[in-house]
């Protein structure tokens, strides 16, 4: 029987793109992570994509938030707080645990729960624990919803500097001298952990950094000029996370690279240089937000130095098998070799962070950027990949 002559339904029309940018959460870098949703959801192409903001509050609850970005930004030297934007201090958001569902619902005590329509893609623009080292990725795959940047794995071994550093060695990559301090080690034998840490400043130097081992924007590291400040710093990283890592100071320029995954394969910007800050004692997060340390963009490098760095940057991105983005951190010793310090999965993306402006330097604006992101996640399934 032919279907000519039926009456045809009429075509939907086709919806833009939904992205959830999802923000804050419970790590000591919420603060940071509300501000970089806020350039974020100001740069969102709002005639390619719907945007969704979603913030997690500091005790862990999904909230519903205005889609107000000039109330994310840090005003006299506080950084804002998804509780000061949630629209209700109850109700809460619901992502679904199943692929073939992924619409988002939306309930209070005592109220129908409402749907707020599916999401095609999340944005996650969480820093730190909780968030950026892989246990909202693994969220995300269970429930089948795209999302920018690295997947489980990945985004957990850039979140815990020993097994990154342990990565980056079984690639040839140089890193510093460094120990680990475990909680059951700390809990038990305080005296045989401060005997092992003792001995490595007799064979690498004062002063050492003291950090928190899965943490980032320079929160709960203490610079320890002497071992009579190793038990008050030892404190602080704690504060953070019951794993510290103690590094060996290294000697030399501190230099940035951003790698941004492109159709063709990931691809580094031009290098930056954090000069050290007049105010304070190193890079630290006050140094970093708050005061808004300039960094030097390009790098002034010689030809030969930005190769190197690039090259080595790439490196990095591969070897933890990143995807989207990443921001490698290393230092250029007086030996002229370059040592990695770390990755960042999801690095600072504040409009002053170093990632957006190293690839400004390159040719690639933040709204570009953010596009470009966005679309690599769309392109991209979830699952074994």
């Amino acid at each position: 029987m032919s279907t000519e002559n039926l009456p045809q339904s009429p075509e939907q029309p086709s919806r833009k793109p939904r992205v959830a940018v999802v923000f804050g959460g419970r790590s000591s870098e919420h603060g940071i992570s509300v501000v970089t949703a806020g350039a974020v959801l100001r740069a969102v192409d709002r005639t390619k994509y719907e945007v969704l903001p979603i913030g997690i509050t500091q005790d862990g609850r999904w909230a519903l938030t205005a889609d107000e970005p000039e109330r994310m930004a840090i005003s006299d030297r506080r950084t804002p707080t998804v509780e000061d934007l949630a629209d209700s201090g109850e109700g809460a958001v619901v992502l679904p645990v199943d692929p073939a569902n992924r619409e988002v619902v939306y309930s209070e005590p005592g109220s129908v729960p409402k749907a707020l329509g599916e999401v095609d893609v999340v944005f996650p623009v969480l820093h730190g624990p909780y968030g950026e080292d892989g246990t909202l990725q693994g969220l995300l795959e269970l429930s089948g919803v795209p999302y920018v940047g690295s997947g489980v794995l990945s985004s957990a071994v850039g979140q815990d500097k020993e097994y990154m550093k342990r990565v980056f060695t079984s690639f040839g990559l140089r890193v510093g001298p460094y120990l680990v301090v475990r909680p059951r080690e700390w809990r038990t034998d305080q005296a045989g952990a401060r005997r092992r840490i003792a001995e490595f400043a007799g064979e690498h130097g004062w002063p050492l950094f003291v950090k928190p081992a899965r943490a980032g924007s320079s929160i709960g590291i203490t610079k320890v000029e002497s071992f009579d400040g190793l038990d008050e710093a030892i404190a602080e990283a704690q504060r953070h996370d019951p794993k510290i890592i103690v590094e060996a100071a290294l000697r030399g320029r501190e230099i940035e690279c951003g790698v941004l995954e492109f159709e063709d394969g990931p691809r580094a910007s031009v290098p930056a240089e954090i000069p050290p800050p007049d105010t304070h004692a190193y890079y630290d997060f006050e140094a970093k937000y708050i005061d808004s340390t300039p960094g030097l963009v390009p790098a002034p490098l010689t030809d030969e130095e930005t190769a190197e760095v690039r090259r080595l940057a790439v490196d990095a991105f591969e070897a933890a098998s990143c995807e989207g983005l990443v921001r490698a951190d290393f230092f250029l010793t007086e030996d002229g070799e370059f040592v990695i310090n770390e990755i960042n999965t999801m690095p600072g993306f504040t409009p002053i962070s170093m990632y957006p402006q190293m690839w400004q330097a390159s040719g690639v604006t933040y709204a570009e950027l953010v596009d470009r992101l966005i679309q690599a996640a769309l392109d991209r399934s979830t699952g074994l990949r």
